[in-house]
């Protein structure tokens, strides 16, 4: 993370030298902000930083079928990073005690006290009520509806935390450290079990009225379509999520055995990332369903462009690892089906951060809270 000069930090906040002066002794006094030396160029002014040591935070990122923890200091550096399977069927508590049993192992590894954690920041892949900490009907994560989940993780920890859309952070995570740096306007598409979107406006996230902005992935795309986990029919996350490759790839070998993915005994025991696999290594029917899925997220996405206007799609989830092979049918689609002037000024990658994304946007969400109940403490 890089430094900033007084100057310039009063230009950024609309203060004076003076009034800045004032705040950045008080912060230096408490520990927070660090002098480290000064700008290479002019009359090389003192940059200052968040000082890295002044604490560690953790993000939590939970998936329909693994749980990743970072721990990091308060520049954002990784200091530890731990994936591990999780079975998000398998209800709150035994999720959550899964994640608190780790999240105390990892800091004793690391030598590091719970005290030191200031705060945590936690995905979930579900539709989040964010003044309540909770989800509400959420999808793929059965028996969760309405489980304070925030109020009970900052219980067990003893820290603040704070809860978010695993896509939604992923948005943050890749506007902050990842491919769509300092986008005015982004949207950040999550393709695994399920499908999301994160939207972010001059780098806040937008929520909608009750936390369920960016739920792309139950765009109905085809009345006469497979039933979805939200009980309609032909949703894109029927058609394009993690379950649905799955479903296309054992069809397919069922019919037809000219795949290598009819290797996998049973057929049943096919999963995306065996397609995802396949696909990479050049097998001819792995990398047909992927460009179906790809051509199926850009249908939705051209709703989204037209709708939301996004400077930038950033792609990730397992099945943005396919890179172009993904990629091209979807800019085709969007291409296809977005209005001109919207769809001529936007640009669709693949996440930087890779699986990392929501785990890191966990890591700024925590920063944010800590940072937040810093000031309210000393004021």
């Amino acid at each position: 993370m890089g430094g900033i000069a007084r100057v310039d930090l009063a230009r950024e906040l609309n203060l004076t030298r003076a009034a800045v002066t004032s705040i950045i002794q008080d912060l230096s006094k408490a520990g927070l902000v660090r002098e480290v030396g000064s700008q290479p160029s002019g009359r090389k002014p003192v940059v200052l930083e968040i000082n890295p040591n002044f604490g560690k935070v953790i993000g939590i990122d939970l998936g329909a079928t693994h749980m990743t923890l970072i721990v990091a200091n308060y520049a954002g550096q990784v200091i530890r990073e731990v994936e591990t399977p999780l079975e998000i069927n398998d209800g709150p508590q035994v999720c959550l005690t899964h994640v608190i049993r780790q999240v105390r192992q990892t800091l004793h590894d690391l030598g590091v006290p719970l005290s030191e954690v200031k705060a945590v920041g936690m995905g979930v892949p579900g539709p989040v009520v964010s003044e309540k900490g909770m989800v509400s009907s959420p999808p793929i994560m059965p028996n969760w509806d309405h489980f304070p989940i925030r109020d009970y993780m900052a219980e067990q920890l003893g820290v603040p935390v704070t809860l978010g859309n695993d896509a939604e952070l992923g948005a943050l995570g890749e506007w902050a450290y990842g491919a769509g740096r300092g986008e005015k306007v982004l949207a950040y598409i999550k393709v695994g079990t399920g499908i999301g979107a994160g939207l972010l406006i001059d780098g806040k996230i937008f929520h909608g009225a009750t936390g369920t902005a960016g739920e792309i992935g139950h765009i109905v795309i085809d009345r006469k379509g497979p039933k979805c986990t939200c009980g309609n029919y032909g949703c894109l996350e029927a058609f394009a999520g993690g379950r649905a490759i799955a479903r296309r790839a054992q069809d397919f070998v069922r019919k037809n055995q000219r795949s290598r993915l009819a290797e996998i005994q049973p057929v049943e025991a096919i999963r995306a990332k065996d397609v995802i696999a396949a696909a990479r290594r050049g097998d001819l029917p792995a990398q047909q369903i992927i460009k179906e899925v790809g051509y199926a997220v850009g249908s939705a996405l051209s709703s989204l462009v037209n709708l939301f206007n996004p400077s930038m799609i950033v792609v990730g989830g397992q099945v943005s690892q396919c890179g172009d092979l993904f990629l091209e049918p979807m800019r085709k689609a969007v291409d296809e089906k977005s209005l001109r002037v919207a769809a001529d000024h936007v640009c669709i990658a693949a996440a930087y951060l890779g699986r990392r994304s929501s785990g890191i946007g966990a890591v700024v969400e925590a920063l944010t809270i800590a940072l937040h109940q810093f000031a309210d403490d000393n004021e």
